[in-house]
């Protein structure tokens, strides 16, 4: 199996490759069909994404192999909420992977009873749920590193013997219980917030990349189930800006969200 890993990295380049082209091909087919462009030409493209596609599933042939060598690593993890969001998208990553494979025996012919659009399905439902999980734990990360530079901003201001920035310790003349101060404090507070998460995620820029890839290929699965239709366009845009953001993860691989 490690042998097997090993094999399935080294192609990992060139299926994300492979699939900023296919996403490429969705958003410039929607574009040739707004700007009513021949038949022709849209077929082609059409035909080109099909192919792409239909590569990308062959490079990842066993990659449920290396999903589940991911999940077993986790397993160790000592922190409980990260153990569980990581283990559980891994496995849910094993599953669309092993759909996947089913779907590229379907068509490409090996197995023509294949009922494909029942597999489909079950595919990006697997990766939905894999996608929920890393989103939780990019919420979950969050959440840390807020607290923590929130408490680091507070020891800064008691050594330094300043107050709260923005006076958030006062509500305004009235204080902060009474109805004059309270809209104004909770407004400054969910300033405060938002500034706070600017700067956390702004320092760690993995963190970042992962919170955007996630959220862009969460589209994805929610357009191909018919949970939110989105449209080709809005989802090959999405499953663009995910692979170029994945490519840049392996070029400079400290931009990849550890563990």
């Amino acid at each position: 199996m490690d042998a097997w890993v090993r094999f399935s990295a080294q192609s990992q380049a060139r299926e994300r490759l492979c699939r900023a082209a296919q996403y490429a091909c969705s958003l410039l087919g929607h574009a040739l069909q707004k700007h009513g462009a021949s038949p022709e030409l849209q077929r082609q493209i059409r035909q080109l994404e099909g192919h792409l596609s239909l590569g990308r599933k062959l490079l990842r042939l066993g990659n449920s192999a290396d999903a589940l060598e991911s999940a077993k690593r986790a397993v160790h993890l000592s922190d409980v909420v990260l153990r569980f969001c990581i283990t559980v998208s891994h496995l849910n990553r094993a599953l669309y992977f092993a759909c996947d494979n089913v779907l590229w025996a379907g068509k490409s012919g090996l197995a023509p009873r294949v009922d494909q659009e029942k597999w489909a399905q079950r595919s990006f439902r697997y990766y939905l749920f894999s996608l929920i999980m890393n989103l939780s734990r990019d919420a979950y990360e969050i959440r840390l590193l807020m607290e923590q530079e929130s408490s680091a901003c507070s020891r800064r201001q008691k050594g330094s013997g300043g107050g709260v920035p923005g006076g958030m310790e006062t509500g305004g003349p009235g204080g902060p219980g009474t109805p004059a101060g309270g809209l104004p404090q909770l407004a400054l507070k969910l300033q405060l917030r938002v500034l706070l998460l600017a700067r956390v995620l702004r320092g760690h820029p993995p963190l970042l990349l992962d919170v955007v890839r996630n959220a862009c290929d969460l589209f994805i699965p929610l357009d191909k189930l018919g949970l939110w239709r989105c449209g080709p366009g809005i989802v090959g845009l999405c499953g663009l800006v995910s692979s170029i953001l994945s490519i840049l993860t392996l070029i400079c691989p400290w931009l990849r969200l550890k563990p």
